[in-house]
């Protein structure tokens, strides 16, 4: 059995696709699901299951969503092992001069056809990193991610696919209860 990290985007913001922690655990349980873990209210949950591909996993937690909560929103599935190479090839995190509080990870649903590195990079306010992956897009944002022009919604218009934005204490958080299960 596999340990699995999802990443659900867009709920609980706003007052909008309220999720209650709970309740969202339970729904995992219903897929037969076994160990799951929320973290924070954003929609990150911990799981194992028997099924070894994250695409089908998306899947059937989108339409149970559907289902249970009657709407949709994007989901990112990750192994544990991804989610450790993904934290440990940050580019920005052994840099000193950067401080970890403004470093971010957007994390893709596919890898984008067409990355447009220059039109995207032109987006860059003074102090701003960024750097590509297959999986995942690393933000540095000294002026706080609230204040990016390199927001989700503006990377998902580039790129053409689903994503979503975890700051770096929260992706290293879903790490290290990945890694104790």
């Amino acid at each position: 059995m596999a340990t699995y990290i999802s990443i659900l985007r867009g709920i609980n913001v706003s007052g909008k696709k309220l999720i209650k922690m709970d309740a969202l655990k339970a729904m995992y349980e219903q897929l037969g699901f076994q160990n799951a873990i929320t973290y924070v209210q954003s929609g990150n949950v911990i799981f194992s299951s028997e099924i070894e591909d994250s695409k089908e996993l998306e899947q059937l937690i989108k339409t149970k969503i559907k289902e249970v909560f009657d709407f949709e929103v994007p989901i990112i599935v990750l192994t544990k092992h991804e989610l450790t190479e993904i934290v440990a090839n940050n580019p920005f995190s052994k840099d000193a001069t950067k401080d970890k509080e403004f470093l971010h990870f957007t994390f893709l649903a596919a890898q984008p056809e067409n990355i447009n590195v220059e039109d995207i990079a032109s987006k860059k306010q003074e102090g701003e990193d960024i750097a590509f992956s297959n999986k995942v897009i690393y933000l540095y944002c000294p002026l706080g991610y609230g204040n990016t022009k390199l927001s989700t919604n503006f990377l998902e218009s580039q790129l053409k696919v689903e994503a979503t934005t975890r700051n770096y204490n929260t992706t290293t958080a879903l790490l290290k209860l990945a890694l104790i299960k």
